[in-house]
């Protein structure tokens, strides 16, 4: 684990005008990246530094930071404010929510309201001038075969992992599961008229903070959640938002509420069920790539990233718990009675 460059962050906090910084505590919690906490004499806020890495050329802070930019000039307050950034350290300062993480629980409906709501505030504004600035969202699809071929190179990286105990066996069963899959996404295709290889209009694309979920939110002392980590952010299918959202199984959105966010979600766009046929069809589909998800501690990227922001033994207690929820996620989407969308 890197240290963090302290004279870069004391001149950030200048930057933003903050004064003097007194203490920088490390968080602990992030997965991918590093977090502390850094006070000044009139507040705390939240420094981020982010991982960076040859093989992963992603812009993380750019992303992130971009995104929340437009969001907080455009009203959106339901995120943490951001601050200042230096692309030369990776590092980005943000307002400090004071709160606590939604972790171990299943969400509450009323969350998914307030998710909602989020996601209408972020897009009532995407046909803004600014909005066309903002770059696409990491593995963004635009087409059903963006879909089909993001989450091929996904099992397909996880075939090529060098043999380890109980993740081999696991691709392997992966392999013929993610077949039948995909020949059941063609199919649903053909039944609803879908082209696979057309691409969304832009009219039809919205502005995701991708990786969306409650698992990347804050319950705050003032009982309203702030949504966080846009790293991924940017323009996207709302389709793979809608899938994203109810795959993620870190705090779980409650699965009878799929309908009403697709619903809310496609009504934001001029042809509400295309993008919930679209958002049903690709479930199955994103269930699949959440299980390579699971796994990504066993590619050299993933574990350069956790190395970045973890210890050796947190790593390797990691490695155990994603792999038996990898294996659980897989046995779910096999299983005959597996959940559907409605």
């Amino acid at each position: 684990m890197g240290r963090l460059d302290e004279d870069a962050a004391h001149a950030l906090a200048q930057a933003a005008g903050l004064g003097p910084v007194r203490t920088i505590s490390a968080i602990d919690g992030g997965a991918n990246n590093r977090a502390f906490r850094l006070e000044t004499a009139e507040a705390a806020y939240f420094l981020k530094s982010y991982f960076r890495h040859p093989d992963d050329p992603r812009d993380r802070l750019g992303a992130e930071f971009a995104f929340s930019q437009f969001a907080w000039n455009h009203g959106v307050r339901c995120i943490p404010q951001p601050l200042a950034c230096s692309a030369e350290a990776g590092l980005g300062l943000f307002e400090f929510v004071h709160g606590q993480s939604l972790k171990g629980i299943v969400a509450a409906e009323a969350a998914v309201e307030q998710a909602i709501a989020f996601f209408r505030a972020m897009n009532r504004s995407r046909t803004e001038p600014a909005a066309a600035k903002l770059g696409r969202a990491s593995e963004s699809c635009l087409s059903l075969d963006d879909h089909f071929a993001t989450v091929n190179r996904r099992v397909e990286r996880l075939q090529a992992v060098p043999s380890e105990e109980g993740v081999t066996e696991l691709a392997a069963e992966l392999a013929p599961a993610w077949k039948q899959v995909l020949a059941g996404a063609h199919a649903g295709a053909a039944a609803h008229c879908l082209s696979t290889e057309a691409p969304l209009a832009p009219c039809d694309r919205c502005l995701s903070p991708s990786d969306f979920g409650f698992h990347n939110a804050i319950l705050a002392n003032d009982g309203r959640l702030r949504f966080i980590d846009f790293e991924y952010a940017g323009w996207d299918d709302p389709a793979k938002l809608i899938c994203d959202f109810y795959c993620q199984p870190a705090v779980p959105a409650p699965r009878h509420t799929f309908d009403r966010f697709a619903r809310a979600i496609a009504g934001e766009f001029p042809r509400p069920p295309i993008h919930r046929a679209r958002a049903a069809l690709l479930l199955p589909v994103y269930r699949i790539k959440w299980v390579c998800i699971m796994l990504n501690e066993f590619l050299p990227v993933g574990g350069s990233r956790r190395a970045f922001s973890g210890t050796p033994a947190q790593r390797d207690a990691r490695k155990a718990s994603q792999l038996a929820k990898a294996r659980a996620a897989l046995a779910a989407v096999q299983s005959p009675s597996s959940w559907k969308a409605a």
